[in-house]
């Protein structure tokens, strides 16, 4: 498992999506796709394959703050994940949300983002439910791999 042993790296401890939008779109940074104001990218810890999250390219806490144009492109971006989660992995269901705030779940408090999870019928195992581990069958990198692909095919 690579990706856990070489995660991303901060310049000064900063946040990881800013620090991911310096770098090009790799396996290294798991930035699928960039639009104008957000971009996808796949979480390094996810809690299915292809777990995806929207991130506005601003460095923001509060959605309220963000500018209409970059909350409608995260939502668009948002509808276009799960397309192209439903062509690569054909999951029976999704959770899309947000943890606004280190209270209400948020791993990265503060740069919000938006995840998309797909979902399948007894998809929680005993590995997350008792071992508090998770299991995924494909590498990151290969997840990184097919969801880009089909990404760029839909443009």
């Amino acid at each position: 498992m690579t990706y856990i042993q070489n995660d991303l790296k901060k310049p000064g401890g900063g946040c990881v999506f800013c620090a991911a939008q310096t770098m090009e779109d790799s396996p290294e940074n798991l930035i699928v796709h960039r639009g104008e104001h957000a971009f996808v990218i796949l979480n390094r810890y996810p809690y299915t394959t292809g777990h995806l999250m929207v991130v506005p390219n601003v460095h923001e806490s509060e959605l309220d703050n963000l500018d209409d144009a970059t909350r409608s492109e995260m939502m668009s971006l948002t509808a276009q994940a799960i397309r192209v989660l439903r062509q690569v992995y054909h999951p029976q269901g999704f959770n899309v949300g947000m943890n606004l705030g280190r209270v209400a779940g948020a791993g990265i408090a503060a740069h919000l983002h938006m995840h998309i999870v797909p979902r399948w019928g007894g998809d929680t195992n005993f590995m997350s439910s008792i071992g508090e581990t998770r299991v995924l069958p494909e590498a990151l990198e290969d997840t990184y791999r097919r969801v880009r692909e089909v990404w760029e095919d839909r443009k």
